[in-house]
């Protein structure tokens, strides 16, 4: 009996044990990127993918706000509490330490008591929208480990983006959006992580889980990373192997969880009822208490540093890197391309180190987006060859047509050259400027040619109005169809609707009831003028 008990509770607490640990330790931990062996030749290093710890981000942000003057305070405001919305007695000023709510609150340190926030002004200029974009930026390429967590003072907004760029604030998309009602705000359908998959990881859903509720754990806004992971690595993420395999063999999954900058835009607080109270304004703002972000330096797997000096991240590049993300080979090791290292196979991954130049031609410059030269002996000069990073030129320094040069990135940044993104249906080409501006079709617009000019509706392209509400009216009754064609009564046919359809067949007669046009069509109304014109001469 004490054995079979025993047994029992030694099989408890392997059970609780696992739970306890969701990282077993033979996923690697990739927190070391060489170590000495010794084989028949002595001591050598074996070299091993690594990467930094995880940490929380937010101590190396900058946040901006737009618009820059949205914070409470200057001048001094009364706002209502959010527990009784009509006990408007709170004061925000922004002179006063104990009533300033700056927005370096939303990333102090949690648990004072009383809690402290950022907040912004109130809705008095109601009905003008109160919306504040808060960006974050790092000046870095960070990976995300875990659930981004945004804490609200205020009751959650009704509607709101969460955003993310990758090249340092020039261009952004979306990473979810939020509100009370998906279909009103943003013609989405609401839809929550639980109803993705591994095939439909990668979709911007909006979701209405996070923007109703005034309790105290109806606060948190989320944006499930984690869950996200689960799909590839299983509920309690045991199974790292697939997930790391996915994001070595994926750039798209590997590039989602990855930003530089991320930005939340608040564009309705939260109002709690159908109509706005215009009489208690006060109650309408925005406040934050806590903004969490849990990632790492990206150093594509060749460093377990990332310092941070002179108010900027860098990683400490091991395997002869170099570069902010350690996305190049040092000087004179450049015997074969860069490349990241690789997690697999478990548990030390693959370092892809650089190794030492063999050897090179002439002034081999190719801004570390190629490793191989070629002398051309009519124009006798050296040229690279099979520049990457999507560049071209005799020293990789233009770019494939296609795309446009990043004009925030250095010369020998892989990302120096971005995808110029035109829309095919739009544009006359897939190429565009040196600004990202596409050539677009007639009647088309906007820098990526998406947009109609006004005249024209999108149908596969921007096609020319065959009717509209403004100029070109449906005549005799017709209604426009979608700006493309006239729904026309039984009797009328033509683009306008303007022809008798017995016209057609020729069977219009007196006694036929469609000789005669309506009253007040045009055709009358020129009757009556002329005979108003006429009726002179007949006296």
């Amino acid at each position: 009996m004490y054995l079979s008990r025993f047994l029992s509770i030694h099989a408890l607490w392997v059970t609780v044990s696992s739970v306890m640990q969701p990282y077993p330790l033979v996923w690697g931990h990739y927190d070391v990127c060489k170590t000495q062996i010794y084989t028949e030749e002595g001591k050598v290093w074996d070299y091993m993918a690594c990467q930094p710890e995880s940490t929380d981000m937010t101590k190396y942000l900058k946040v901006k706000l737009d618009p820059p003057d949205i914070t409470c305070g200057d001048p001094p405001e009364t706002f209502c509490a959010m527990g009784n919305p009509y006990m408007c007695n709170n004061e925000c000023d922004a002179s006063t330490p104990e009533l300033a709510h700056p927005p370096e609150l939303m990333f102090d340190f949690e648990g004072r008591h009383p809690s402290t926030f950022w907040q912004s002004a109130t809705w008095k200029e109601y009905p003008k929208p109160l919306q504040v974009n808060i960006t974050l930026s790092w000046s870095k390429t960070i990976e995300l480990t875990d659930n981004i967590v945004i804490t609200f003072e205020s009751g959650r907004p009704d509607q709101m983006i969460l955003e993310k760029s990758l090249d340092y604030g020039r261009t952004w998309q979306p990473y979810q959006y939020y509100a009370t009602d998906c279909l009103d705000a943003f013609h989405m359908d609401p839809k929550s992580v639980k109803d993705l998959s591994q095939h439909t990881v990668l979709e911007i859903i909006c979701t209405e889980e996070y923007s109703t509720g005034y309790m105290t754990n109806s606060k948190i806004i989320h944006f499930e990373i984690k869950d996200r992971f689960a799909f590839f690595a299983g509920p309690w993420l045991r199974n790292m192997a697939s997930l790391y395999g996915q994001l070595d063999t994926t750039k798209k999954l590997r590039d989602f969880f990855t930003v530089t900058d991320l930005r939340i835009r608040l564009l309705r607080p939260a109002v709690g009822e159908i109509f706005v109270d215009e009489l208690h304004l006060a109650r309408y703002f925005y406040a934050i208490s806590d903004i969490k972000v849990h990632g790492r330096c990206k150093c594509n797997l060749h460093a377990t540093v990332c310092v941070y000096d002179n108010s900027k991240l860098t990683c400490e590049c091991e395997h002869n890197t170099t570069g902010p993300d350690c996305g190049k080979c040092k000087k004179n090791y450049q015997g074969r391309p860069w490349s990241p290292g690789s997690y697999l196979p478990i548990p030390k991954g693959t370092a892809n180190t650089c190794i030492p130049s063999i050897s090179s031609i002439g002034n081999c410059e190719c801004f570390g987006h190629s490793n191989r030269c070629s002398y051309i002996d009519l124009l006798n000069t050296v040229i690279c060859v099979s520049c990457k990073h999507n560049t071209r030129g005799q020293h990789c320094e233009l770019c494939r047509l296609g795309y446009f040069r990043n004009a925030s990135a250095q010369l020998d940044d892989e990302n120096v050259c971005i995808e110029c993104y035109c829309n095919p249906l739009g544009s006359v080409h897939d190429r565009c400027n040196g600004s990202g501006f596409c050539e677009c079709k007639t009647g088309t617009t906007g820098p990526k040619c998406d947009e109609c000019l006004p005249g024209n509706s999108w149908h596969y392209g921007c096609q020319p109005n065959v009717c509209d509400n403004e100029l070109l009216h449906c005549q005799n009754g017709g209604t426009c169809h979608n700006n493309v064609r006239c729904l026309c009564p039984a009797a009328y046919t033509g683009i306008l609707c303007e022809k008798l359809r017995c016209e057609e067949a020729g069977s219009c007669g007196s006694d036929s009831g469609q000789g005669a046009p309506p009253p007040g069509s045009p055709a009358l109304l020129l009757l009556a003028a002329v005979l108003g014109t006429a009726s002179p001469l007949l006296f």
